[in-house]
This record gives C-alpha cells, structure tokens and sequence, in this order.
C-alpha cells in the first residue's frame, strides 16, 4: 500500500472507514473461499495486501478511538 493510499484512508470519515475494511474483509472472504474450493488464485498476493489492508483500518480506528472519535464498530 502506498502512502498515498494510507493518505486517502486517513482523509475518510470513520463510516467511510468501516465500509472499506467491511468491502476488504468481504473480498478476502471470498478469495479464502475460492481457493479452498478449488485451490487456484489467478493473484495469491492479494490475499496479503488484502489482510494488510484491514490491518491498517483497524490501526486507523484505534488511533481514533484513543483520540476521543466514537467508534461505532
């Protein structure tokens, strides 16, 4: 991820913010999903962009938190 794209994520508002980890935490559903049943990933390394991803929406929302933001999670 870019720091470009953590800049973006940091300019989200906190439902904004939910929705993208809830898209991202869907999409890895997904690809979990697809390689159990047939176990071919046209791209494998999507899976750890997509966990570094929520990974780093959660640490956005914590911070958040501990700013006094309300975190409706």
């Amino acid at each position: 991820m870019s720091k470009q794209e953590i800049s973006r994520l940091r300019e989200l508002s906190q439902q904004e913010l939910l929705d993208e980890r809830q898209e991202a935490k869907q999409e890895l559903f997904n690809l979990k999903f697809q390689w159990m049943a047939t176990r071919q990933l046209s791209n494998t390394a999507r899976l750890r962009l997509l966990r570094q991803k929520v990974a780093r929406i959660n640490t956005l929302l914590r911070e958040r938190e501990l700013e006094g933001e309300e975190v409706n999670a």
